[in-house]
């Protein structure tokens, strides 16, 4: 069912801000997306950065310096700007290894943050042809047009032998410390799998994933999504327990599940021998 959303007053001419901001970065991006010419190289960090990801966070910035000019700025390819209470966070390309090889699975990631707190949040997936957002108080959406739209919500699993988990990879897991764990949590749901980045976050506030989780993220990684699924319903914190984007990685659920499985990875234990009761579909 589409409705029509409504958001604070506060943030109402923000978030069409955020929007804007998303379109051009859906049409640098497509237009980059499998380009033969498409430029990539190696940060210090040894990741991928392509002319897509620059041309993207200079697009956000050229616009908020119009059109918010006393706003900070916080993105992933360039440094910091500005000062004060309100920031924009911002991941030109949420996804650049996929984006790179042509797997479609990847985002523009923008969120305006005030006083530390995220209270909008855009995730454009244009390759999937989605798109989410949210504003504080106001629920979660998804849709393409900030008038038609439909509202999402997490789902009810409340039992974890019931629920499905999303990730993106076993290796960071492993790197840090924490790869028993993990695995447990595996084989404690009835359901796994790696889709990754954004979109397992993106699941969650749909209601299609139970949890979703990173052990290790930046905040331009996680401010977007941390308030769509919060908004959807769910309850996102660090692998600690901490609550919203603050780090060291993420656990995102429907709430229901959280305690469970911040103790599991946090803690370890024992996995119930019941939990792999049924074969998966």
């Amino acid at each position: 069912m589409s409705v029509r959303p409504t958001s604070p007053s506060g943030y109402t001419e923000d978030l069409r801000l955020a929007h804007m901001m998303a379109d051009n970065a859906d049409s640098i991006t497509m237009a980059r997306f499998k380009a033969q010419d498409l430029e990539v190289s190696a940060k210090p960090d040894m990741s991928n950065v392509t002319d897509a990801d620059l041309a993207v966070e200079e697009s956000c910035r050229g616009t908020l310096a119009k059109a918010r000019p006393r706003d900070a700025v916080q993105g992933e390819e360039f440094d910091d700007t500005g000062w004060g209470p309100r920031r924009w966070v911002i991941d030109p390309i949420d996804g650049t290894s996929n984006f790179v090889r042509g797997v479609p699975v990847w985002a523009s990631l923008i969120a305006l943050m005030v006083e530390n707190e995220v209270v909008a949040g855009v995730v454009s997936a244009p390759a999937l042809g989605r798109r989410w957002w949210a504003v504080k108080g106001a629920g979660a959406f998804m849709g393409r047009s900030l008038h038609q739209a439909q509202r999402i919500g997490v789902s009810r699993v409340s039992d974890i032998r019931d629920a499905s988990l999303s990730y993106s990879s076993l290796h960071g897991w492993v790197a840090e410390g924490m790869g028993q764990h993990f695995v447990d949590l595996m084989r404690s749901v009835w359901r796994s799998r790696a889709y990754g980045d954004f979109w397992s976050y993106m699941l969650v506030a749909e209601g299609a994933v139970d949890i979703a989780c990173e052990p290790e993220l930046s905040l331009h990684d996680m401010a977007a999504p941390s308030i769509v699924v919060a908004e959807a319903g769910g309850q996102f914190t660090s692998v600690e327990g901490a609550p919203g984007p603050v780090g060291p990685g993420a656990i995102a659920t429907n709430g229901f599940l959280h305690d469970l499985v911040v103790e599991q990875l946090t803690a370890g234990g024992a996995v119930d021998p019941e939990a792999r009761r049924r074969p998966e579909n």
